[in-house]
């Protein structure tokens, strides 16, 4: 199906089982345990062995030898396998860094060998007494000291004007301009990066924690060196992904060698510091904010600019893009420049570019606010637009920011909201903060098959994932309501590469890009069952588990017959992505305490006010909305991957040193959806939410904490020594 104009009225419309708050449909497996995620399918095989990954010892450089003698006389060791002994391998589509093969070092805890045992111990254990002998290289890894070699990105689009930024700036009677630095993050995700590989001749059966299925299954058909076709690849269950998922990762490839060497299914999972160390993660940004502005708030020029790091070949964090769109302002510029750095690859984390460039404008905008000493919630409502500010002959497809502002600021009290340090509650000064939200709104094809069998029951086939998401549950919705089905009768198989190719979990498109590819498909088994009944498929109303044309109605399973009926499709984008600007919009309030006599923050109150079309399932979509609004709490005040910049490597590579957002650290979240839709984007007329719940929330907790103390803090995370210097004496 081709999707290339404005939605009309569909059945979805009719509101039966979609939009509806139902209960995960997965729920009950995932709470007493039965879903299989990668590393526990033992109950389809008693023979499994371990692989146990060995990391490099240095960030840069060349493996000269490597002695694996005592590793393979180990007890229990079935097989070593080392980078040496696979030989310099391709690279797929998604890869920048190599994960293995060759002798060639890119970063610290580069995989460079497994070892094969009959107990996850043992294996560990030999993995220990291999001896590598290295040729060590000066890296780079402090992306402060490498901006001034930092380059324009050859790929993507770096840079952006419009009008006269330098002349309008230099013109503007209130001007702005500080720099911000975020840090590096890590995905930090419960489930560990896991395999399980097992060869049945030269076929390739792989169970993996993967977002991205047929992503995954072409890269590593790539690094074997074998045909895609012969790799069958399942992913049904993912414990948390957040980016780190997207892109083949180093388990499976180590997993895929180790069967083959010992000819024995084998298990792979990479350990916590593995994870942080040789998987991606969110880069380090330095950023500068310009702002110039008329007396009265409106903005006449804004300039951006970031640079960050990653491995050469790698892309720059896009931290600039939200504000090419976000706010007014006839003279703009934005531009990234990128460092080449010797650290483990920067790559997609929860809502790249978006994240951590908010956390520095939202910022920005609030101090440009306070020099023009205006509210900052009407600053931002006063710069809205309606139109691409860098391309005004192309609108936003529906853009309501300003109404999440005002019914959030509503909401949340803000007109309670005092000077910088005027609130006080015993030893703790109390503060409020905002930010807008925005995250774009992305379409990549997805397909799906929807299967009618003789009982009436609807079954949906498709490669896309669940991270804990919701998908099993809004596929399920979309179905039902399609097919005129209570949920019940509606069975979901997900993330197995023998299904047809969805668009697959990230970047916020998920939701809306699988359902509309189950919306087609369900289009097309509408139209084999009217087909077979002799209906006119446009008129055919399917409702309450018939399928009804005039007097004459006939249940779904009659219609099936015994062979029962199929209907695949796969939805295609037009160009209405090209014409009108598709976006989700939102805004954050928070409110904190700051404890005057130690700088301890705490987060007493969370608003979301959401704006991303229709609402799927409104208790999935909070969830993910939540979520969002706890990582944005420890991105603000805990996240932070410590750089030695002596020896290139994360010192923090486990969750007792790398500090997430915990229960105690979050207080009442509210979430509030506008009631919307944008028949633009979809014929679900949806949006993706789970990353603009993130986006803006660590700036709106940074706002909130300069209002508590009148400290105001430019690099993250805001750690109370940086705030216990400024904090006004304790009475």
């Amino acid at each position: 199906m081709q999707f290339d104009t404005p939605a009309t009225t569909n059945p979805i419309d009719r509101m039966k089982v979609v939009g509806q708050p139902i209960l995960r449909i997965d729920g009950e497996l995932k709470t007493t345990g039965r879903a299989m995620y990668a590393y526990e399918w033992h109950d389809t095989n008693t023979r499994y062995a371990y692989g146990y990954p060995l990391g490099a010892a240095i960030a840069k450089g060349r493996i000269r030898a490597m002695d694996v003698t005592a590793a393979k006389r180990a007890p229990g060791v079935l097989a070593v396998v080392t980078t040496l002994d696979v030989g310099e391998r391709k690279k797929g589509k998604f890869n920048t860094a190599n994960l293995f093969g060759g002798d060639l070092v890119q970063h610290y805890h580069q995989a460079i060998a497994v070892v094969v045992a009959e107990s996850f111990e043992q294996a560990r254990a030999a993995a220990a007494l291999i001896k590598v002998d290295y040729a060590e290289e000066e890296g780079v890894f402090d992306l402060r000291e490498a901006m001034d070699n930092a380059v324009k990105p050859e790929t993507g689009d770096p840079d952006s004007k419009a009008g006269d930024f330098d002349a309008a700036f230099k013109a503007a009677p209130v001007t702005f301009d500080e720099t911000y630095a975020t840090p590096d993050q890590s995905h930090a995700m419960m489930e560990p990066h896991a395999s399980i590989a097992v060869w049945e001749g030269d076929e390739l059966t792989l169970w993996t924690s993967s977002q991205m299925i047929d992503w995954w299954r072409a890269d590593l058909a790539t690094t074997l060196d074998i045909d895609k076709d012969k790799i069958h690849l399942m992913s049904p269950f993912i414990g948390g992904g957040f980016g780190g998922k997207l892109f083949l990762r180093a388990d499976a490839v180590l997993a895929s060698f180790a069967a083959q060497a010992a000819k024995r299914p084998v298990k792979v999972a990479l350990p916590r510091p593995l994870m942080m160390n040789n998987t991606t993660h969110r880069p380090a940004t330095i950023q500068r904010v310009r702002i110039g502005a008329e007396r009265d708030g409106k903005i006449t020029a804004i300039a951006h600019e970031s640079w960050s790091g990653d491995q050469k070949g790698g892309q720059p964090e896009a931290a600039v893009m939200q504000t090419r769109l976000l706010y007014a302002g006839e003279n703009r510029m934005t531009a990234m420049r990128l460092a080449t750095l010797d650290l483990p690859e920067g790559n997609a984390m929860r809502a790249p570019g978006e994240a951590p460039g908010l956390m520095a404008l939202e910022i920005a905008m609030d101090e440009m606010a306070d020099k023009l000493g205006m509210d900052p919630v009407a600053f931002r409502i006063l710069n809205d637009t309606q139109v691409d500010p860098e391309k005004t002959e192309r609108p936003f497809s529906y853009r309501n920011l300003n109404g999440c502002l005002e019914l959030g600021a509503e909401r949340f009290g803000w007109g309670a909201r005092g000077r910088p340090g005027a609130r006080r509650e015993g030893n703790w000064l109390v503060g409020m903060g905002v930010a807008a939200a925005f995250r774009n709104n992305i379409h990549l094809p997805s397909g799906a098959r929807v299967r009618l069998n003789a009982d009436g029951i609807v079954t949906v086939e498709t490669d896309m994932t669940d991270i804990g998401t919701g998908s099993y549950t809004i596929i399920a919705q979309t179905a039902a309501e399609m097919m005129g089905l209570t949920i019940d009768r509606v069975a979901v198989q997900l993330g197995d590469s023998r299904f047809p190719v969805s668009a697959g979990s990230g970047g916020q498109f998920g939701a809306n890009c699988s359902t509309s590819g189950v919306y087609a498909a369900c289009v097309k088994l509408r139209e084999a069952i009217a087909r077979k009944l002799g209906f006119n498929s446009a008129d055919a109303v399917f409702e309450n588990g018939t399928v009804r044309l005039g007097n004459r109605a006939v249940p779904l399973a009659q219609a099936a017959g015994p062979e029962g009926l199929v209907g695949e499709d796969t939805m295609q984008w037009g160009k209405l992505t090209e014409t009108h600007q598709q976006s989700t919009f939102g805004a954050h309030f928070v409110e904190v305490g700051v404890d005057a006599a130690t700088g301890e923050s705490r987060i007493r109150r969370m608003l979301a006010v959401c704006a991303a079309g229709r609402i799927l399932n409104p208790v999935t979509a909070r969830s993910q909305v939540i979520g969002a609004m706890t990582m944005g709490a420890g991105g603000a005040l805990s996240e932070e991957l410590a750089v030695d910049t002596r020896r290139g490597f994360f010192v923090n590579h486990d969750l007792a040193g790398y500090e997430v957002a915990v229960h105690a650290d979050i207080p009442h979240q509210e979430v509030v959806f506008m009631d919307e839709t944008d028949p633009m984007s979809s014929p679900m007329k949806a949006k993706g939410v789970g990353e603009l719940g993130l986006c803006g929330v660590s700036a709106a907790i940074a706002n909130a904490i300069f209002n508590a103390t009148g400290v105001r803090v430019r690099h993250y995370p805001i750690t109370l020594d940086k705030l216990i210097g400024g904090l006004p004496n304790v009475a």
